[in-house]
């Protein structure tokens, strides 16, 4: 019996020692999934969204060693009624207006600051859109009719291998992925855990296989879409889309700080929604895109590609929300009205008549309620009307 004893101590002993050998080994993936799984919680979410970098894995965006592009301070204005209550209820952390590239007002609320770097979420699919359209122009890549697999070929054999670049710029790519926030199992949180737990998104889009309809027929929100754009980008320039982003886009903006993204274990950016930056450098941005692309006199993103991707191009359902490349307009929109948008209230709006541009980021976790995102649209339109 003695013996029988200190065996099975030995057993338990050698059973805790490689559990605790495991949990110092996996402790950084344990400790990043269970920053995941908190990430969105009312105590945590707002200054969670301000310190990503904590919770995942990331490189960072120099902005290089050139000047800040000055954002001058204009006249104040009256806001329009109804905007304290607009800002409480929709969680707001910053709101940055702009007029004729002068600051026209600028706040920051529950507890974040302008030094604070939050998550774009999708407004950084936005920024894909920009640099795809520098490489478009400098002919890396042939024709938005090529299919995704000419740059990307390990899609071959998913549900992506008929779908061409236009397809998945446009969010038509007809491919099976549930987008829904709130329900644990979905492919978008499913795919939230492969970049915590440092997998690969290469692998996930590769092992998507099913589709809904053919690429082209329908508009469908699939966030991996933009991750396939990122691939193609990959293939066709044998560099990364930091790499790039940083060269071509975030160097000439003078942006005051650096960025970074979130990324996935192999390195690769999280492409469809992991940019990091202060508000006034997401204005920076902005304004680039206001001006068609053009800052002191340079050509950053083509303007005809700014005209194309902000145009509703996507086979959305008449009346609804348009969509472009990456971009989104507004039910009703006038000509020149478009915005960047991320889940839990992330904007970046555009009144190019106007010459009025809007930054907001938020910790909103009703966003989803219905019709939440036609307010803010129609907040943004009562701040650029009022200027």
């Amino acid at each position: 019996m003695r013996t029988m004893l200190k065996w099975m101590l030995r057993i338990v002993l050698t059973l805790a020692l490689a559990a605790l050998v495991v949990g110092f080994w996996k402790r950084e993936e344990i400790q990043r999934l269970m920053a995941v799984n908190s990430l969105f919680s009312e105590e945590k979410i707002v200054h969670n969204f301000s310190h990503m970098d904590d919770a995942f894995l990331t490189v960072n965006l120099p902005r290089g060693d050139g000047p800040t592009w000055e954002l001058p301070y204009g006249p104040g204005f009256d806001l329009p009624p109804g905007i304290d209550r607009w800002i409480e209820d929709r969680a707001v952390t910053s709101l940055l207006v702009m007029q004729d590239g002068e600051i026209r007002f600028e706040e920051y609320y529950l507890g974040t600051g302008p030094d604070d770097r939050r998550i774009s979420w999708s407004v950084a699919k936005s920024y894909l859109s920009a640099l795809f359209g520098v490489l478009m122009d400098e002919g890396v890549i042939s024709s938005l009719d090529d299919t995704v697999i000419k740059y990307a070929p390990e899609l071959k054999g998913s549900a992506y291998e008929a779908a061409t670049i236009r397809n998945v710029l446009n969010m038509a790519s007809g491919v099976t992925f549930d987008e829904d926030y709130l329900d644990y199992n979905s492919d978008i949180n499913r795919m939230g855990r492969v970049v915590a737990l440092g997998g690969e998104l290469d692998d996930f889009a590769a092992s998507l296989q099913d589709s809904f309809v053919a690429p082209g027929e329908a508009w469908q929100y699939v966030s991996i879409d933009t991750h396939v754009i990122g691939m193609v980008i990959r293939g066709a320039t044998g560099q990364s889309v930091a790499e790039l982003l940083t060269q071509k886009i975030i160097k000439p903006l003078g942006l005051e700080r650096n960025g970074y993204y979130i990324t996935d274990g192999a390195g690769v950016a999280f492409v469809l929604g992991g940019l990091n930056f202060t508000t006034r450098d997401f204005a920076r941005f902005g304004q680039l895109i206001l001006q068609n692309g053009a800052r002191d006199g340079k050509q950053v993103v083509p303007a005809d590609w700014i005209s194309a991707s902000t145009w509703p191009s996507a086979p959305t359902e008449p009346g609804k929300t348009g969509y472009g490349y990456q971009w989104w307009i507004p039910v009703g929109a006038h000509e020149g009205e478009f915005l960047a948008r991320g889940v839990y209230g992330q904007y970046i709006y555009f009144d190019q008549p106007r010459g009025v541009l809007l930054v907001t980021t938020g910790a909103d976790r009703q966003f989803r309620d219905p019709g939440v995102n036609e307010q803010n649209v129609e907040m943004f339109r009562k701040i650029a009307q009022s200027l």
